[in-house]
């Protein structure tokens, strides 16, 4: 993908615009996609915008069995007649890291930005305009040559689709139930729990279903080695407030590196609060919650920004947090990082772009 051409082929006729406030999350898609091949002769070549179409791929495609398949997710919102993106590039430079840790070819970044301005450009009347509404951006690759061989693979596809999604809360937060995962392990250090690869989530569903049968709504994942140590929540990063403090796992080669995480600590910093990156021991944040040292849980990632923590099982013990309410510091760092998303609020890191 050296080129930065970038062809269009124009749909014969647009989709009719949805109710976003009724759209489940992730089943409506846009009129337009992205999309470009991969060969070991030319690289990324033929990069295109097509009319939103199922792809056309073998059944022994390498990426189906043996799993090369990275994506990412990031969101473009209305503000006036402007599209916001939030950090797109933080987004390409994740991609990449997850390409190169399976073996893939990495893609330009500077083409896919350009690419995914020129997609928004085509569907900014996608953008819905609700409180808390956003058009999701999924990039994703996969390996799809015709072998069945335990290899990397020769040729890819790699695609950016875009769906509308309704505000995650319908306008307010609501605190979450969290189950603490004691058998199963989400990742290793040296494995792939620190990239965004498909088979991570393959591997959480099981867990996630035995929370939601026991009455919770995610995962809290525990180190995979000693299972002691909190690492994140299935598709979250995790904070504490202990002590008046922010608290959050320190990477380690299994936790995924958020965009939204690192964006908080950034600002939560710039607010003047005070953020420590620390190996947090399961048994010390269940007595921080029984002393009450512990007064507010939140999780963070791209669908939520902020999902707080109401309920949380430890070791076959519930714990109610702060009394299953929105917390201080949740609230008040949700609604600055929203605004500044938004484009309601002054963006002093450089952080939006406008489309």
């Amino acid at each position: 993908m050296g080129q930065t051409t970038i062809q269009i082929e124009k749909a014969i006729s647009l989709k009719e615009k949805p109710d976003v406030s009724t759209v489940k999350f992730g089943t409506v898609f846009t009129d337009y996609m992205f999309s470009s091949n991969y060969t070991p002769e030319h690289g990324w070549e033929e990069p295109a915008i097509l009319p939103y179409q199922n792809l056309e791929i073998s059944p022994a495609a390498n990426g189906i069995h043996y799993g090369q398949s990275v994506f990412e997710g990031l969101k473009a919102y209305k503000n006036g007649d402007d599209v916001l993106l939030f950090r797109p590039d933080e987004n390409f430079k994740r991609l990449n890291t997850s390409l190169e840790r399976l073996a893939m070819p990495k893609i330009n970044e500077e083409v896919s930005l350009n690419a995914l301005y020129e997609l928004i450009k085509l569907e900014r009347d996608w953008v819905p305009e609700g409180p808390g509404q956003s058009l999701y951006i999924r990039p994703f690759v996969f390996a799809d040559e015709a072998f069945l061989g335990v290899r990397s693979a020769r040729t890819y596809q790699y695609n950016i689709i875009l769906s509308p999604v309704a505000g995650y809360y319908g306008g307010q937060l609501d605190p979450t139930a969290i189950y603490v995962e004691d058998d199963f392990v989400r990742a290793v250090r040296g494995g792939v729990g620190d990239i965004k690869c498909a088979g991570n989530y393959a591997a959480s569903i099981l867990a996630q279903q035995k929370a939601a049968e026991m009455g919770y709504e995610q995962v809290l994942w525990l180190d995979g080695v000693e299972q002691k140590y909190v690492e994140e929540v299935g598709s979250m990063n995790i904070f504490f407030v202990r002590d008046n403090e922010l608290i959050t796992p320190k990477l380690n080669g299994s936790i995924l590196s958020g965009i939204t995480r690192k964006s908080l600590i950034e600002l939560a910093e710039y607010k003047g609060y005070t953020v420590k990156e620390e190996r947090i021991h399961i048994d010390e944040l269940q007595a921080g919650l029984k002393d009450g040292s512990v007064t507010e849980i939140f999780g963070s990632g791209t669908a939520a920004v902020i999902s707080p923590v109401g309920r949380m099982r430890i070791h076959g013990e519930d714990y109610v947090v702060n009394d299953n309410q929105v917390g201080p510091v949740a609230e008040d760092l949700y609604t600055h990082y929203t605004g500044i998303q938004y484009g309601h609020l002054d963006d002093p890191f450089g952080w939006i772009v406008r489309v």
